[in-house]
């Protein structure tokens, strides 16, 4: 799997930009196939970064109804990385 392919979107939420600012950590999501050690290489290539920790999660599915419909939407992993001591990754937020 291709490196572009692994890392799908940053999460950029509250809680995600306090890690960011606080411990230093990055949130994406990830494709759900993608091990640890697939999304720190990717991230290593695509950003120029070292990486010292990975950890991932499994988002459950939710239900959602739209009038009489029932749907689910469908589950996704996050990947919440730690990086280096002086390392960063910088993120265009809209105006």
């Amino acid at each position: 799997m291709r490196s572009d392919q692994i890392i799908q979107r940053p999460l950029v939420t509250e809680k995600s930009t306090l890690a960011r600012e606080e411990r230093n950590e990055v949130t994406f999501a990830v494709d759900l196939r993608a091990s640890k050690h697939e999304v720190q290489r990717a991230i290593e290539e695509l950003f120029a970064v070292d990486v010292e920790e990975v950890r991932t999660m499994r988002m459950p599915r939710k239900m959602r109804r739209v009038g009489r419909f029932l749907g689910a939407r469908p589950q996704w992993k996050k990947a919440v990385v730690r990086l280096a001591e002086g390392q960063t990754i910088e993120f265009f937020e809209g105006v």
